[in-house]
């Protein structure tokens, strides 16, 4: 692996020593989002020196940046352990330059992975393009990876099952925790979609996570899906996690999915199911034979 800072046209921003591996955080121009782009990787030592990991990509939830999952996730010591690869975007360009809204659900922090349509986002947020595209082929040069995983919460649940099944021949397994699953019909999400798509809600619909699997088939052995069941968005109806079960159902993906008793949505409910999110990509990718 090349640790030149120009290498790919990337920045290293930090470097601290973390278990038996280095957390980073890396910035870079993007030509896909027009912006200074940033994304936090933690490298266990054999990727340090070259030898070829698995990764996983992680996408955040609504309002947060790379450092909400590098930060409270505690994901490091396992990937240690595992000889994982761990890669967490932004959620969106960001800068003087870049359209924002005061509502936090539009905007900055909240581009819900898509490429809009509708000016004046559409100049910058190509969040689909930019993950699986310019982020993808980036990290590919940039890391020894040998396969990738998709995961993500909440707003990043989303996108991970979106782009998992639009994308399929680029990811070897999926994962999501408390993902909203039909994003076209929450609160929040209607909003985006229409600020960032228009008023045409059939254009909506093709953004959903549900929709992407329903025209993308079976693709993956089984995903893995967790939900806490005192989740204040999952109580109120936001994120429809039955509706994901039902399209699993018709288009026959295996699908595990857990409800978790006495569980929000925030981050102490991730901790406790990070560890299975990590072990289910190494199973997916035959890489771990033995559950922990």
């Amino acid at each position: 692996m090349n640790n030149s800072s120009l290498q790919n046209g990337l920045t290293l921003q930090s470097n601290n020593r973390c278990f038996y591996g280095e957390q980073r955080y890396y910035q870079h121009q993007s030509a896909v989002t027009k912006s200074v782009m940033t994304f936090s990787v933690y490298l266990p030592d054999a990727a340090i020196v070259g030898h070829d990991c698995p990764a996983i990509l992680y996408l955040s939830g609504l309002t947060c940046n790379t450092d909400n999952v590098t930060h409270k996730a505690h994901f490091q010591q396992l990937c240690s352990e595992l000889g994982v690869i761990f890669i967490a975007p932004d959620t969106s360009p960001r800068g003087e330059n870049v359209a924002d809204d005061e509502q936090f659900f539009i905007g900055q922090a909240a581009s819900y992975y898509v490429d809009a349509t509708c000016e004046p986002w559409a100049e910058h947020y190509q969040m689909q393009s930019y993950i699986v595209e310019e982020l993808y082929d980036l990290i590919h040069a940039q890391f020894p990876i040998s396969s990738l995983g998709l995961m993500g919460h909440s707003m990043g649940g989303h996108g991970a099952l979106m782009l998992g099944f639009k994308f399929a021949d680029k990811f070897a397994s999926v994962s999501a925790i408390a993902p909203a699953c039909v994003a076209s019909q929450s609160q929040k999400g209607q909003a985006a979609y229409q600020a960032y798509f228009g008023e045409d809600k059939a254009v909506w619909q093709q953004h959903d996570a549900i929709y992407a699997i329903w025209q993308a088939g079976q693709q993956y052995v089984s995903i893995l899906v967790d939900q806490g069941q005192e989740d204040e968005f999952y109580q109120a109806g936001q994120l429809q996690t039955q509706k994901l079960q039902q399209v699993c159902c018709e288009v026959k993906q295996p699908l595990t999915i857990r409800y978790h008793a006495g569980y929000d949505h925030g981050y102490y409910f991730i901790q406790t199911v990070m560890a299975d999110h990590i072990t289910h990509h190494l199973h997916a990718a035959n890489l771990l034979v033995d559950d922990r």
